[in-house]
Formats: C-alpha cells, sequence, structure tokens
C-alpha cells in the first residue's frame, strides 16, 4: 500500500516538475494555455458567468452603453452583449474543435493508408487532395456551405473538408519516411498486417507532427468559423456567434462601437490563445527546436 501511495506521489511530483518546466519555458504557451482555459470555461459554465438569455429582446433597453447593468452594453435588440459574448464562445469553440478533430482523425486516418499502400490507390487519393487544395481553404467552406445551407453541423462539416487535406498530406509523408524504416521493415518480414503496421507502428509515430498541426489550425478554424458567420454563412441566428455579431453591427459602429469591439475581441483572444499554444507544441515536439 506504501508502495502504490510513493508511486502516485512520484508521478504527481513528476507532472508538477513538467508543468514547472512549461511554464518557465514557454511564457507564451502559458498565456495561450490562460486564455483557452478562460474561453473554455465561458463556453462550458456558460450560466455561471451570466444569468442573462443571449436571445431575450428588450425593447427599452436597446443600445444601452457599457454599465453596471450591461458589462458590454446592448445592441440594436436590446440583447444583452456580455451574454452573447459569453454564449458565443461555446459557437467558436463547439465549431473550430469540433472540425479540427473531424479534420484531424479523416487526413490522418487516410494519409497513414495512403502513405503505406501507395500504388495507383495513393495516386488516386493524392489527386483527390490536390483538387481541394487547388482552392484557398475558406473559399472551398464558402462553396460548402453555399451547397448545404447554415447549420452548425454543416459549419464544422465546411471546415474541417477544407482542412483535411494538410492533415492529409503531413500523416502521409510521415508514412512514407516510417515505411522504409528497419523497425517497419521488420515487422513486414515477421508476417503482420498493414493495418496491424498502421496501427502498431506507424500511428504513434505520427502523433507527435499531428498534434502539433492540428493545434496550429484550431486558430485558423476559429477564424474560419467567425469568417462565415460573419458572411452570414456560418451559425445561423439565433445561435450567439462572434463573427455574426460583428457582422451585423458593423453600421452601428459609429454611436455604438462597443457591439463591434467585443466580439471581435473574443475572436482575437480565442485565435490568440491556439496559436500561442501551437507554437509551443512545436517547440516541445519538435525535435530541431529543443535546445542543445
Amino acid at each position: 500500500m506504501n508502495k502504490s501511495l510513493q508511486k502516485k506521489e512520484a508521478r504527481m511530483k513528476k507532472h508538477i516538475q513538467r508543468l514547472g518546466f512549461f511554464f518557465r519555458d514557454e511564457p507564451l504557451g502559458t498565456f495561450g494555455a490562460v486564455l483557452f482555459l478562460i474561453v473554455l470555461s465561458m463556453a462550458i459554465a456558460s450560466p455561471l458567468w451570466t444569468e442573462k438569455s443571449p436571445t431575450d429582446v428588450s425593447i427599452p433597453n436597446v443600445f444601452k452603453p457599457p454599465s453596471s447593468e450591461f458589462w458590454f452594453g446592448s445592441d440594436n435588440l436590446g440583447r444583452d452583449v456580455w451574454s452573447r459574448f459569453v454564449y458565443g464562445s461555446r459557437t467558436s469553440l463547439l465549431v473550430g474543435l469540433s472540425s479540427i478533430l473531424l479534420a484531424s482523425v479523416a487526413g490522418g486516418i487516410l494519409g497513414i493508408f495512403s502513405g503505406l499502400i501507395g500504388g495507383k490507390t495513393d495516386l488516386i487519393i493524392q489527386r483527390i487532395m490536390d483538387a481541394l487544395l487547388s482552392m484557398p481553404a475558406i473559399v472551398l467552406a464558402i462553396l460548402i456551405m453555399a451547397v448545404l445551407g447554415t447549420s452548425v453541423l454543416n459549419t464544422i462539416l465546411a471546415i474541417a473538408v477544407a482542412y483535411f487535406p494538410r492533415i492529409n498530406r503531413l500523416t502521409r509523408s510521415t508514412a512514407i519516411s516510417l515505411r522504409e524504416s528497419l523497425f517497419v521493415e521488420s515487422a513486414i518480414v515477421a508476417g503482420a498486417s498493414k493495418i496491424r503496421i498502421s496501427i502498431m507502428h506507424v500511428a504513434p509515430n505520427c502523433i507527435a507532427p499531428w498534434l502539433v498541426y492540428a493545434t496550429a489550425l484550431l486558430g485558423t478554424a476559429f477564424l474560419a468559423e467567425a469568417t462565415l458567420s460573419f458572411l452570414g454563412l456560418g451559425v445561423p441566428p439565433p445561435i450567439p456567434s462572434w463573427g455574426r455579431d460583428l457582422s451585423e453591427n458593423l453600421t452601428n459602429f459609429e454611436f455604438a462601437p462597443w457591439l463591434c469591439i467585443f466580439p471581435g475581441l473574443g475572436i482575437t483572444m480565442a485565435v490568440f490563445a491556439a496559436n500561442f499554444l501551437g507554437d509551443s507544441m512545436r517547440n516541445i515536439f519538435d525535435p530541431r527546436l529543443k535546445k542543445a
């Protein structure tokens, strides 16, 4: 019993030590992690951050400036901007995390499969990836949304399809480099199937670059969701969205600037958090950037 407790304590000390090294060596990553935790807590516990509904209309409270009653002011329908700011974090996190997770899983599996199989199968898959990569990601997402229509699920699918070819290329190149390694050749000689080789040998070695690139793309996904909502193609009303709130209130900027400042601040906070975390992940996992 004492030995198991000692092992747990040693493990806990090791984790705390690693966390301390992260705080010391990655100040921007720490700042990004704090920002991300703030956005995450707003998304998960929105009712604890505000008691007001983000969709309640109150005509007598139209265009109220920031005050003790309305921390971030009110909009043209008398809705509380602070509540819309808090609940808007749910939209950004749900769409951003879901789309990158979907793109990462689909692109990673297809990339490993394509890299290991090779031949005509790899050629066909990569030509499809070339076709998707021939258009900028946001343009492809706009085209998909124009066809599918506005909804949360369609926004997730559009962003995932726009970015999964990039993850596919990354995992494919890693799989091709691993295909020629000695431990993979030994597994082939031992009679292991390609599925077993993919799961047991190739996939674990693709996790580090996959994680770094997926984290780096997260900020781009937040920005893509805001852009689609800004153009009226993303999450439909009355669901709060920072991009849609920014778009709807641009004409009111001169006499009610808070309507654009706070949604823009939310987008900036989410993108900065993801980018800082992505840079830190790259510094940690990329051996070329490790200090000698």
